[in-house]
Parts: C-alpha cells; structure tokens; sequence
C-alpha cells in the first residue's frame, strides 16, 4: 500500500514495521510528530520521559531486556543524552537499538544548529542519513537488522526538510518479533573500568566490519552520466537539492550510511572526475573525510558552500556562481514585518508585563514559548540557554550579585515541562547551595511550544492513559524550598505581590504562575480546578476610551488600534477574556461583554 507520509511519520512507521516494541523521546522540534505517531499503535510502548536522558536508557534497559527499542530527540536533546549513548556504543545490544536525532540547519525553532553527524564519529556508533520519507522507513529497518547482526546501537540522522518534507512511501505489514531472553551478562553491561578497556578493543573491530559493510551497503551508490567529470558527493536531502541544481550535467554518489563512511567507494568515484562538490549541511563532515582520501580530483567544499544555514537549491546556485531562477517581482516596501507573539489569553502574559517593568533584577530565561518574553513589549528575558538551565545561570549570577553592594536580585523563569526536564536538578543546586534567588515555574498544565504534549505534571501519559501526576509543589518543598506560592498569572496584583514577598527574602523561593495554555484541550481535571476558562470575552466601551494605547504594551494580538478613530477595538475570535488588558486600561473603559 503507497502512502503519503512526512519523514517523522516514516519513522515511526518503519519502527513499528521492523517490530520495535519499546520507544520513549522528549518533544522537540523537528522530532516531536515521531514519538506522537508511535503512540498510536497500542501493541507498542510509547512514552513522553522527562528529558532526553532518562529517554535513552529507557531505550537502552529495554534493548537489553530483548526488546527493539527507539529512542528520538531534537539535535540539542543528543546533548542530554550523550552520557548514556557513548558507554551505550561500547556495549552493544541484545535486541535492536536506533537512536534518532533531528537536526535542524537553519535554526528555525533551536537555540544553535550543531552538526549532530559528529556525535557518530565521537561515540564511535554506525549512521544513517535519510533523503526522504522512503529512505526513512527503509533504513530504519534495515537499521533493526544491522543494530542485531553488528551488535550495535545505529543513529538516524534526520533534517528538518526530511522531517517534515511528505512524500510517497511503500507501507507493509508489521514484523512482530519475539522478544529475545535476557540473561546476565556484566562483562558486557556493567561498565567497569576493566570491563570497559575489553569493550573498546570489541568496538573497534565492529567499526571495521562495518566499514566494509559501507562499501556495499544499497544505501551508498554511484550514479554516474555519460562523459560527465563533474562529480557531486552529498547526504541526506542534500542529495534532491544537487540533482535540482545540477540535473544529468554531473555525477552523484549518493551517501545514506554515513558512519563509517565508505573509502573505496569515494576513491573510485573521485578517480572519474576532475572536480567534486561536496553538499552538506552545517560542518565538513564528508569533506574533511574525502581530503582525508588523498584524492585527486578538485574538492569544492565549505572554501564555496556556506558552513551554516539550509544548503537549498538557491543557497548553492549562489555560491557556485550559477545563475539564479526567475522569480515574480513585487514591491518588498510593502511586505510587514510580524514578530513572533505570545497567543491572545496566554498564561504567561500578564507575569512577563509586570516582571518586564521592574528594573532592578536580572531575568534569567529558559526553552519554552514564553521565550518571547525577550522582546517588545515586554523586554522581560535577559539570558537564555538551554533547557533548565534558568535556575542555574540565575543561581551563579545571583552569587555574584551577592559579592557586591548593588543590591540587586535573580528572577528566574521556565516551564512546567522545563522544570520536569532539567530544571529540578537545578533547583536543587540554588537550594544546595544557598542562592536566594526567585524562581518562577510557568504552569499551563501542558507542554506548549511543541504542540501539546503531556508531561509528568499533567496526569497522562504519551498514549492518553491517566496516570500520577506529579504535584509540582510538594516536589518544590521536597528540594527544601520553604517559600511556595501559587498564583493565577493573569491577576496582576496577585503577581505583583507574590513579586513584592519573594525579592525581599533573603533565602531561595519559588513562585508557581497556573494557568491552562488557552490552545489546549482541556481535561475535566481543568474544568474542575479553574472555573473561569470560559470566561466572558473583554470589549472596549468607546465612549470611554481615550485613545491612549496603554492597552496594547501587555503585546495582546487580540487587540487592535483603530488610527482614524484614536480607539482600541477588541477582536472577537481571539479574545477568551483573561483580562489582563482590562486591569492595564487607566480609565476603566475595558469590560466583559453583556
């Protein structure tokens, strides 16, 4: 059966096919919709952890149990997860392992744009690069195969435009495989140093093996054009983008199992050529391996291409100098810039408008959709870095601050999901250590900025069942946090008092902002503990209003500014009446609707 399917979805499908029974991810763009499409099938396994560690050896102890198991994260979750995976390569699998990172050149929802191509050389575990959806469910199936028969855990290295790109796969049956026994095992699973020294000689005769694997594998291929000496050397949908660029005028060598790469293959295929373009995103990954070749062709690499950024069809039309397409013509003066803006009835609106306004402190932010806090109007975020990390970079600023007369106090903030991530750690850490640091937890009750994924604090789990729920404020007290309160984030006299407490303490404290992201599907748990969610929508009367604007600096993308009539008007459709606009207007002229 032919399918259209995105790259995410492919994944999924070919785990399922090749019989995993076991997967668990942490959501992050581009990787989220694999682990969404796992849970569907009920015959599977399939969970939200709470962070891309915990992901990876839930992964690992079910593949040493004798289950196939997945594990997906985005390119900076490998990060978290890295501790685990590099003992994991020198200890091979029982049953089949794939470890799935979506990188994202171009940084349309991450922090940085890291090659994660090196993390296979690094950890020293064989890879896999998909050009379309495919390619997707084939390798990962193959992948199972390989993991099994090489005795090792394999990575698939996915893109952004593989992820979500949709095209047309060959669907088959699922492959149910039995779960293989488990027996005890320590000199290969208990890493021991002395246990660890015989594991890394075992690793490096399985590179070598599969370094001649490489050489064959259907996945690597040559495809060369008839008295063509321009050659064209590229993974993943690096490939598609060359052929739309150079067409039948050059050769390609096609590259999908790209850890360890295959030498002889690339030799040969350079030997025909006089000159080799190399595309791919991000660092010289193939091109340093290519030199390394001794070649003798012309390398055209990262000395033309860009070593950052998509590597699309424009993109290298430009850098080699070629001409560039025709486009339609039109007026870009007329174009308007729109920033990014928290929803109409976000939560985390009216906290961010009036922690904005104090300019006594330092607002230490974090990963999440209240990111945008940063900018106008609310200027509310001064250091971001990764996930959980808030509470720390708060804390040793905080120290500092401490060591001089200035007085002035860390106010720290992220999210629910964040906090259940990494930001537990960190908190223990401010505790450990004595910051008296105020820390913020933005609860909407769901994980937001991924499209709504459950996490240890909502009370279900990846595939709709309920399950605990963990109570985040008896976690926060646990950590020795004496100072706990929880506020409604669009009352801002209730904000700005719980502010007002806790910057005058001189110990840590911890403030918990609970309101439902106004996107999500609420459960009855919701409806029971809030009982305004439908609250009536906000109007402006405009015979009061003044026309001063003071309204729309709380940056609600439901309000508009009527120029010809000096007047703020609400919009309807977007409104859900957290009046949060209404407590900022000086003249009262905000109110319910009749």
């Amino acid at each position: 059966m032919k399918k259209l399917m995105t790259g995410d979805e492919a994944v999924a499908r070919g785990a399922y096919e090749a019989g995993v029974r076991f997967a668990s991810a942490y959501p992050g763009t581009p990787s989220t919709e694999i682990l969404e499409n796992m849970a569907l099938h009920k015959d599977v396994t399939a969970e939200w952890a709470p962070n891309e560690k915990t992901a990876m050896e839930s992964a690992i102890g079910a593949a040493i149990a004798g289950a196939r198991s997945m594990v997906s994260m985005k390119h900076v979750g490998m990060n978290v997860a890295a501790d685990p995976m590099f003992t994991w390569a020198y200890m091979g699998v029982n049953a089949g392992n794939m470890i799935v990172t979506a990188d994202e050149p171009g940084m349309y929802s991450s922090q940085n744009e890291q090659d994660n191509r090196n993390y296979a050389k690094a950890a020293k575990l064989a890879m896999f690069e998909p050009a379309d959806s495919q390619e997707c469910i084939d390798m990962v199936k193959a992948g199972f195969d390989l993991s099994e028969e090489y005795d090792t855990p394999f990575i698939l290295r996915m893109t952004t435009r593989v992820c979500h790109s949709k095209s047309i796969v060959e669907i088959s049956e699922r492959d149910e495989k039995p779960l293989k026994d488990w027996e005890p095992n320590p000199g290969k699973y208990v890493c021991l140093p002395a246990i660890s020294r015989v594991l890394r000689v075992k690793l490096e005769e399985r590179l070598a093996k599969l370094a001649e694997y490489s050489e064959t594998s259907p996945f690597n291929r040559a495809e060369y054009h008839d008295g063509s000496k321009t050659g064209v050397i590229a993974s993943g949908v690096c490939y598609y983008y060359g052929r739309e660029v150079f067409g039948d005028d050059a050769s390609y060598l096609k590259l999908g199992f790209t850890y360890p790469l295959p030498e002889n293959l690339i030799k040969e295929f350079c030997s025909k050529m006089d000159e080799v373009y190399i595309l791919e995103e991000n660092d010289p990954y193939i091109e340093e391996f290519v030199k390394q070749c001794g070649v003798s062709c012309t390398i055209h690499g990262k000395d033309m291409f860009p070593p950052y950024g998509e590597m699309t069809p424009d993109v290298i039309r430009a850098s080699a100098g070629m001409e560039s397409l025709p486009t339609i013509e039109f007026d870009r003066s007329k174009l308007i810039n729109r920033a990014p803006a928290l929803c109409a009835g976000c939560p985390h609106r009216g906290l961010f408008y009036r922690l904005g306004k104090r300019k006594d402190i330092m607002i230490s932010g974090d990963i999440g959709c209240y990111t945008l806090a940063a900018g106008k109007p609310y200027n509310a975020m001064n250091s971001t870095v990764c996930m959980g990390a808030s509470i720390s970079i708060g804390h040793g600023a905080q120290k500092v601050f401490n060591m001089g007369d200035s007085g002035r106090k860390v106010v720290t903030v992220l999210g629910d999901s964040t906090f259940f991530h990494t930001g537990v750690n960190s908190l223990m850490n401010t505790v450990y250590n004595g910051s008296n640091t105020v820390n913020i937890i933005l609860d909407n009750r769901i994980t937001g900025m991924t499209g709504h994924q459950d996490n240890p604090g909502t009370g279900f789990n990846a595939q709709g069942d309920p399950t605990t729920m963990i109570d985040m404020e008896t976690l926060v007290r646990a950590l020795g946090i004496k100072h706990v309160k929880v506020v409604n984030p669009n009352n801002l006299d209730e904000v700005d008092a719980a502010l007002d407490e806790f910057l005058a303490l001189d110990e840590p404290s911890v403030i918990i902002t609970r309101w439902p992201c106004v996107l999500k599907k609420f459960s009855q748990a919701d409806l029971d503990e809030f009982d305004d969610l439908f609250a009536t929508k906000d109007r402006v009367d405009p015979d009061k209003c003044i026309g001063c604007r003071k309204c729309l600096t709380v940056g609600c993308p439901a309000m508009n500014y009527k120029a010809d009539e000096k007047k703020v008007v609400i919009l309807k459709t977007q409104c859900v009446g957290c009046d949060v606009c209404a407590q900022v207007c000086p003249v009262g002229a905000i109110e319910k609707e009749a």
